[in-house]
């Protein structure tokens, strides 16, 4: 027997749909991680891009546990003296929910380019609606 080893051109995708609506962040993101890196295909292979397109909707409708709404404090440093912009992660869910959901995502996959090919096939909606019909994802339910 011979391990095989995907590659890039063998690779098939799917598109799936995920509605956050009621559910916890960071383990809908853990989900979603696991799903754009192809850890849930038998064929998955570190260094080649095997998973899927995701598509979150109601990501407005995300819930975070304990007094992180308050409390976890999100960061960004323009490069310049005084430029540090702190922003709660309430403020941050009422106005971006999006951003707010990427962000989780993008910290559980790998810090180079394939991580960066990764994030490029996460979808995230505020409301439920989103323009990939064309695709049929599948729902799945969590």
């Amino acid at each position: 027997m011979k391990t095989i080893s995907a590659k890039k051109e063998t690779v098939t995708r799917k598109w799936i749909l995920i509605d956050a609506q009621g559910k916890v962040l960071g383990r809908v993101a853990a989900l979603v991680a696991h799903i754009l890196r192809g850890k849930h295909k038998p064929i998955y292979t570190p260094h080649v891009d095997t998973g899927d397109f995701v598509v979150v909707v109601n990501a407005d409708k995300i819930v975070l546990t304990g007094k992180k709404l308050t409390d976890k404090i999100y960061y960004s440093y323009s490069g310049y003296p005084g430029g540090l912009k702190e922003t709660p992660a309430g403020k941050l869910l009422a106005e971006k929910p999006e951003e707010l959901f990427r962000m989780a995502v993008k910290g559980m996959l790998p810090k180079n380019s394939l991580g960066k090919a990764m994030l490029k096939k996460l979808k995230v909606y505020r409301g439920n609606s989103h323009p990939h019909e064309a695709q049929r994802p599948q729902i799945m339910s969590i």
